[in-house]
């Protein structure tokens, strides 16, 4: 394993989901600021793109990584080695200022422009904690039983299908944009595809 270093923000810093995942390799991580954009995706998660119009908070995490980890990871962000134009983010260095004031390089998984849509909301000031405290992301929101049947839905093969027997159910999902009925059958969405992979 080599020691990597990377900015990340959202659900890949302290006390947040993916960050618990990494601690075991984590060699060590603190405050960092990088300049680049923030942006709110529809299904309420932060991400950063290279556009430079504002300081965004973050860390600083220096990772015993190997090419499984550094793999899974890219997997995670939606990062494509062989095409990265196709990806939903690619990795790159860039420099990051530290809490200390020193400037270092990090990798830095930074989404893909071409992929954003008119739903990707700016996030003003950089501020993507905040608006995570304001407002947590879709799939924290979800009842139970929409969690369920998201779920159900999503590990469906072929044109399987999954009944629905609760009106007020499929009243919310449809509501949330989470599913699109197909006529005889009911189906993710692509906003629901993206809650069922946070969700697995």
């Amino acid at each position: 394993m080599t020691t990597m270093r990377f900015f990340m923000i959202g659900s890949w810093t302290e006390g947040m989901f993916h960050f618990q995942k990494l601690m075991p390799f984590i060699v060590s991580y603190e405050p960092a600021t990088i300049q680049a954009t923030a942006y709110r995706l529809p299904i309420g998660f932060p991400i950063i793109t290279e556009d430079k119009t504002a300081t965004i908070h973050g860390q600083f995490i220096e990772l015993k990584a190997d090419s499984t980890l550094l793999a899974l990871m890219d997997t995670l962000h939606g990062v494509k080695a062989v095409e990265p134009a196709k990806g939903l983010h690619y990795r790159t260095q860039a420099t990051v200022t530290k809490a200390s004031g020193q400037t270092d390089t990090a990798e830095v998984y930074f989404y893909n422009p071409k992929k954003l849509t008119a739903k990707a909301a700016v996030i003003a000031d950089g501020l993507w904690k905040q608006s995570l405290e304001t407002q947590q992301p879709l799939p924290m929101q979800l009842t139970e039983k929409q969690k369920t049947y998201v779920l159900k839905l999503g590990a469906v093969k072929g044109r399987d299908i999954v009944p629905i027997n609760d009106l007020a159910l499929y009243r919310e999902l449809m509501k949330l944009e989470l599913i699109v009925d197909k006529g005889r059958r009911l189906a993710l969405s692509s906003l629901g595809k993206d809650v069922y992979n946070h969700l697995v």
